[in-house]
């Protein structure tokens, strides 16, 4: 079990990030002794049996089958979690103050946040999908997507709720009632607390992300589970399992006949922005010194702009390296575009020099 030794927050936050997005299978006697615990530190009993399923989709369709049978028990999610993680949550806040609360949770749990949370609305978004019958989904369908949906928001999170935990050890406040979840977070992923049984499910056995840590492969999917349960996705952007796969031979031709804005983008970025602009004919909107302003427009989307820079330190063969970096489409030049790219204003784009 974890001791109460307080840590250097960055060591806190790596540990736990690597805990978030940790893959391969969960380390199922430890998570039982944590989820044991966890029951422990608030009165109960352990559960009499621990059911293990291959993903969370598995997990939550099991959490909706006992929720209807009731031969589990009632859930414990309130009592094992959810008031203790508040009780700790509240009196951390009273003693850090609204001065010092919020600077902590920046250093560490804030800086996994926004990722995790991705994942998780992600996952809970393709659980509820799994229901979906036809186009449009049936009345039925939709009811099933809803008690799916619904069993995910009883799950106790594992090794997603590492963005709070880090907080709490930070704090040196995961020796009390939080320890079992805290052991549980570190060996398994979601898990579903009952009376007398726990379901429990395995981590990820595939995840793939760029370097902002959003999901993303282009030859298979981004996040997978060894049943088979899986998220395919380009830049963070949901794309069908077939659908990079399916570009061989793409044309620009095709890339505006696209009526899929999302998947449009990501044919563009696949396609290269350059041998786009070059194959439309388009125009640029404005040239100076720091490099030159395109727009790219596209049917029922915003237009795609973009500044073309240099490279101004050679390659090894000589050459100099062009870049396309993206820019918001209200940007009227290129300077100002890649003074966005700086972060600062226009005006304030003076570089000694170009690196």
């Amino acid at each position: 079990m974890l001791t109460g030794t307080v840590r250097e927050t960055h060591y806190v936050v790596a540990d736990w990030q690597s805990a978030a997005f940790a893959t391969g299978p969960a380390d199922r006697d430890r998570a039982e002794a944590g989820v044991a615990a966890a029951y422990a530190a608030v009165g109960l009993d352990a559960p009499e049996r621990y059911v293990w399923m291959p993903s969370p989709a598995r997990g939550a369709v099991a959490a909706a089958v006992l929720a209807r049978r009731g031969d589990a028990g009632a859930s414990v999610l309130n009592e094992v979690r959810t008031r203790p993680w508040e009780a700790e949550r509240t009196a951390a806040c009273s003693e850090q103050g609204p001065e010092q609360w919020p600077r902590l949770w920046a250093e560490t749990g804030g800086l996994l946040w926004n990722q995790v949370q991705a994942l998780i609305t992600r996952v809970r978004g393709a659980i509820g999908g799994l229901a979906s019958d036809g186009d449009p989904p049936s009345a039925r369908a939709e009811g099933a997507a809803s008690v799916l949906r619904g069993a995910t928001l009883d799950a106790v999170l594992g090794q997603h709720d590492a963005p709070w935990l880090a907080l709490f050890e930070a704090l040196g406040r995961l020796d009390g009632p939080l320890a079992g979840l805290a052991e549980a977070a570190r060996s398994t992923g979601w898990w579903w607390p009952y009376e007398r049984l726990a379901i429990m499910s395995e981590r990820p056995c595939e995840l793939h992300r760029d370097e902002p840590g959003r999901l993303h492969r282009g030859d298979g999917p981004a996040l997978a589970y060894p049943d088979g349960f899986a998220l395919h996705a380009w830049r963070g952007m949901p794309i069908p399992a077939d659908f990079v796969a399916s570009l061989t031979g793409l044309t620009a031709e095709r890339i505006s006949a696209e009526e899929n804005a999302e998947l449009r983008r990501v044919m563009l970025e696949i396609f290269g922005y350059d041998r786009y602009l070059a194959e439309t004919g388009a125009r640029p909107l404005h040239r100076d010194e720091t490099g030159v302003l395109w727009s790219i427009d596209l049917p029922g989307d915003e237009p795609v702009v973009m500044v073309e820079v240099v490279n101004s330190t050679p390659e090894p063969d000589g050459t100099y390296r062009t870049y396309y970096l993206r820019v918001p489409p209200s940007t009227r030049t290129a300077r100002e575009g890649v003074a966005w790219t700086f972060g600062v204003d226009e005006a304030d784009y003076r570089p000694e020099k170009q690196t």
